[in-house]
C-alpha cells in the first residue's frame, strides 16, 4: 500500500534486474552494516551510486520503507541523498548517491595516520560539525514534519569528494509533528555510547529531538580526542569514561589533541567545539541547546562560550547511576 502511494514520486523505483545491473552483479563491496551490505555501482547515465542491498529483509521491512518515506523527499546539502529503491518480494535496495570518501568514523580513529591529520585538523573538524549540524538542524526544524535520527555517529556520517559531511542511514528515525516534543517510543533505539540517557530512563526527561543533539555531542568529543566513546557501565576501572576526562581538561586548560602541532588559536578553537559538545551532552535533555544554537555557536566563531555544568555523573557514583 505505502508502495502504490509513494511511487509516483521521487526516488525512482527500479526492478531487481536493473539493481543488480547497476551494481554489476555485486562485484565491489564497499561497506557492510547491520543491515546488509552495500556496493558500488553506476546509473544508466553514468553517475556512480552505492547499493545498499538489505538482508533479513522480513525483520527490516519497517526499517526499509521508514528509510524510503523519511529521506525521499529531502534535499539537503548535508544529508545523503536517496535516488532510488527496489522492493521485490524479500529483495530490497536502496540507492544512494556515492560518497567516495567513506564515514567519519574511518578518520576518527585511524590511529594518527595521514588520513586523520588531514580531516582533522581544527578548521576542518569546525566544518564537519558545522554541516552536520547544518543537516540535523534541517532535519529538526527544516521539514515539513520533524525527524529525529536516533542514530547519530561517526559511522553515519559520509563524506563526499571535498569531505563535506552527509548524514545518512535513516533505518530508526522518527517522523513526528514539529510541535510535538516529547516522542513515544517502546524501546530504546539507537547505538550504544550515542544514545541519550533519557532513552534509558524516564527519569531523565522526555524523548525528543534533543536525544538527537546528546549523540551529536558525543561524536564531536569523539572527534577533538580522536578517542572512542567508551561507555560509561562497561568501562574499566583504568579507562576514565571519555566527557569527563574532556572536562576535566577543559577545567584544568590542558590541551586536548596531543597528536597535532596546532598554534595557540587553533587549540583554543578546539577547545572551544568540546565546550559546545559538552553542552550537547548534558544529562537533562532541557539544558541541552537546540541544533540552530548550535549552528549559530559554531558559525559565531565560538568566542568566549561558558563552560557547562558537568555533563555527567561522576565515576565515584556510577555503579549507583
Amino acid at each position: 500500500m505505502f508502495l502504490k502511494t509513494y511511487g509516483t514520486s521521487k526516488p525512482t523505483r527500479y526492478t531487481f534486474s536493473e539493481v543488480k545491473k547497476m551494481a554489476r552483479r555485486f562485484k565491489e563491496k564497499v561497506g557492510q552494516g547491520g543491515y546488509g551490505s552495500v556496493y558500488k555501482g553506476k546509473l544508466p547515465n553514468g553517475v556512480p551510486v552505492a547499493v545498499k542491498m538489505l538482508e533479513n529483509s522480513t525483520a527490516e521491512g519497517g526499517e526499509f520503507i521508514n528509510e524510503v518515506a523519511t529521506i525521499g523527499r529531502i534535499h539537503h546539502a548535508n544529508i545523503v541523498q536517496l535516488l532510488g529503491f527496489c522492493s521485490e518480494g524479500t529483495r530490497q535496495a536502496l540507492i544512494y548517491e556515492f560518497m567516495p570518501n567513506e564515514s567519519l568514523e574511518r578518520y576518527i580513529f585511524s590511529n594518527g595516520s595521514n588520513a586523520y591529520h588531514q580531516l582533522l585538523v581544527p578548521n576542518k573538524m569546525l566544518d564537519v560539525s558545522l554541516g552536520i549540524a547544518r543537516g540535523m538542524e534541517y532535519l529538526h526544524q527544516g521539514c515539513n514534519q520533524r525527524i529525529i535520527h536516533f542514530d547519530i555517529k561517526p559511522h553515519n556520517i559520509l563524506l563526499d569528494y571535498n569531505f563535506n559531511p552527509k548524514i545518512s542511514d535513516f533505518g530508526l528515525a522518527k517522523l513526528c509533528a514539529r510541535d510535538q516534543s516529547i516522542v513515544t517510543l517502546t524501546a530504546a533505539r539507537g547505538t550504544l555510547g550515542y544514545i541519550a540517557p533519557e532513552l534509558y530512563s524516564r527519569n531523565f526527561g522526555g524523548i525528543s529531538y534533543k536525544s538527537d543533539v546528546y549523540s551529536f555531542g558525543m561524536l564531536v568529543l569523539e572527534m577533538v580526542s580522536g578517542r572512542r566513546n567508551s561507555d560509561p557501565s562497561v568501562g574499566s576501572q583504568n579507562d576514565v569514561y571519555l566527557p569527563e576526562w574532556i572536562y576535566q581538561k577543559i577545567v584544568t586548560g590542558q590541551d586536548l589533541v596531543l597528536t597535532l602541532d596546532m598554534a595557540e588559536e587553533e587549540k583554543e578553537k578546539v577547545r572551544q567545539l568540546a565546550i559546545v559538545a559538552l553542552w550537547c551532552i548534558q544529562w537533562n535533555p532541557k539544558n541541552r541547546p537546540s541544533m540552530t544554537k548550535v549552528v549559530n555557536m559554531l558559525t559565531g566563531r565560538l568566542q568566549n562560550l561558558e563552560i557547562p555544568p558537568k555533563p555527567f555523573v561522576s565515576s565515584e557514583n556510577q555503579q549507583m547511576a
